[in-house]
């Protein structure tokens, strides 16, 4: 037997609570799913959502009230890229043809909304992932 690090693999609740066919569990999201599901969740948090937990989450939600414009994508570009970095160490924003620093973020006045892009790996894997999230005020 050689001396080889095991990988771990990340697992979360499926959020969606689809029930397994054969089982009828909740289906689990395994690796770069579950990474997905965590980055999307910390995006749409807002800070004080989550009981003595209050300083998870980004400002992103905050900017969505204001005008869409390049100024306030620009802001959501810089929340987005922080709340990454400080909250989920088991991503690595990286540059990727089109996205540059991993995070783009673009107006789309049309729908009252922005649209991000995010590019990452897995810390340990080196997958790539792209995730594209459309970022809209609710009523």
């Amino acid at each position: 037997m050689g001396n080889r690090a095991r990988i771990k693999d990340y697992s979360d609740l499926d959020l969606d609570f689809i029930a397994h066919p054969t089982t009828k569990d909740v289906v689990k999201k395994t690796g770069v799913d579950a990474i997905k599901r965590s980055v999307r969740n910390l995006i749409f948090t807002n800070f004080y959502d989550r009981p003595f937990r209050s300083w998870i989450g980004s400002n992103a939600r905050k900017m969505l009230f204001e005008n869409v414009n390049p100024m306030t994508a620009s802001y959501l570009k810089g929340f987005i890229i922080e709340t990454i970095e400080n909250l989920e160490p088991r991503v690595k924003l990286y540059s990727e043809t089109g996205i540059p620093d991993g995070v783009m973020v673009k107006f789309n006045p049309d729908n009252n909304g922005y649209e991000a892009t995010i590019a990452f790996t897995v810390v340990n894997t080196n997958e790539p992932a792209v995730i594209s999230l459309f970022l809209e005020r609710l009523r």
